[in-house]
């Protein structure tokens, strides 16, 4: 698969794991510093990773929750825990459960302020319905 190919594959993974509006937003957002790092996540981890059969988008979201709370990644934690509600059919349990799995493996402090992000990004949720 060429470049290209794997652009277009990757930004339609995106695009259904994050929702269009936010790949939209992140689109308007770039400028010719950043273009190729877009190019480059949009292509590696979108068309390469997110693409690969192994495991479910569930489950691919689901370590990426977790990943994020490990590793003190605020920004990517709201962002991947709004697209688990919004577009991956998550539960609040849903995120519960991970954020307790992870208190185990990452420590109670971790999981205190992933239950504190967890939290504003449900009620802003809940409010948009």
């Amino acid at each position: 698969m060429d470049e290209k190919a794997r652009y277009d594959l990757g930004m339609a993974r995106r695009r259904k794991v994050l929702g269009a509006a936010w790949v939209d937003k992140a689109a308007a957002k770039m400028t010719p510093f950043n273009e190729e790092f877009q190019n480059f996540i949009t292509r590696g981890a979108w068309g390469e990773v997110w693409t690969r059969p192994h495991y479910d988008e569930r489950t691919r979201r689901i370590l990426v929750i977790g990943t994020m709370i490990a590793l003190g990644q605020w920004d990517e934690f709201g962002l991947h825990v709004r697209a688990a509600l919004v577009e991956g059919g998550f539960s609040q349990d849903d995120i519960k459960e991970i954020i307790l799995q992870q208190a185990i493996y990452c420590g109670v402090p971790a999981a205190n302020h992933a239950f504190k992000e967890a939290a504003v990004i449900i009620a802003e949720v809940a409010a948009a319905k």
